[in-house]
């Protein structure tokens, strides 16, 4: 699972206030990242006329390793319940930001707080493996923000959020954006106990990413197509984007904006006052 897409063993997180201190002990991520590979290996055998080359499967080994993967996921779970339920007693409306890297998550938040802020109170956790630069721009946008640093992890889990939380204090009836590390793979299996999952999806991606990535866009309830006032220059199947997307996951809410051009923004935004508390 993780050690696939470049977490390792003894990954260490700290979380920062957006003024750079350290405001946390660094931690090992909660959960152990074991090597793992397929354990398929290629042997050379004489049989009379020249080398063989066969595989093998180590069941034993493939069997520690479902296993693991079962146990991190496990114990994220119940920690996600914690979170869901310290969330729902504070009425506090959280979403959970996800995309590949680059495909305008801060750009949106920081709009969303100058256009929204003074109807709803929005805090932010920022996710990303190094910096504090997002927490920067979000506190410049107007909104409190806390940063977590994953190091070589590539998403965020429920005991980072949960860290975070008693850093960041959000209020009741507020809304809480988590903005998770870029990645179209490991955040969509790891529940932080948020209320909602937004894939953000620039055109410039190519219109096929839901089909590439069906977990993250089945798992989420709504998807933003980024950057929209690029179309024009793209060859990019919008209404082709959109069935693959609804191919995979039928429920799914879909709006096409642009953040730097303020277009497209009232569906998203009607979306978000519908469930975040003024």
């Amino acid at each position: 699972m993780c050690s696939t897409c470049g977490c390792s063993e003894g990954a260490r997180t700290a979380i920062s206030n957006v003024e750079g201190s350290r405001t946390a002990a660094n931690h090992e991520v909660p959960h152990p990242h074991e090597h793992q590979h397929d354990h398929l290996h290629p042997h050379e055998h004489d049989r009379g006329g020249g080398a063989h080359e066969h595989t093998h499967p180590h069941s034993e080994e493939a069997y520690r390793t479902i296993r693991l993967e079962q146990d991190i996921l496990a114990k994220n779970k119940r920690l996600a319940e914690r979170n869901r339920g310290w969330f729902e007693g504070r009425e506090i409306f959280a979403v959970n930001l996800m995309s590949a890297p680059g495909a305008g998550k801060t750009t949106l938040l920081e709009r969303t707080i100058r256009d929204l802020g003074g109807e709803l109170m929005i805090s932010v956790i920022e996710g990303d493996q190094e910096t504090l630069r997002d927490a920067e721009r979000i506190r410049t946008a107007g909104a409190r923000a806390i940063q977590i640093n994953t190091g070589t992890g590539c998403h965020l889990d429920a005991d980072m959020l949960s860290r975070a939380l008693r850093e960041l204090d959000p209020p009741p009836r507020s809304v809480v954006m988590i903005e998770n590390v870029g990645n179209l793979v490991c955040p969509a299996l790891f529940d932080l106990g948020e209320a909602a999952r937004v894939v953000i999806m620039s055109v410039t991606e190519g219109e096929d990413k839901p089909l590439k990535y069906p977990h993250m866009f089945r798992a989420a309830d709504a998807m933003i197509l980024s950057k929209a006032d690029l179309l024009p220059h793209l060859e990019f199947d919008l209404e082709r984007c959109v069935e693959y997307a609804h191919r995979v996951n039928p429920r799914l809410s879909v709006f096409e904006l642009s953040a730097t051009r303020g277009t497209g923004l009232d569906s998203w935004y009607k979306w978000l006052r519908a469930r975040g508390v003024s």
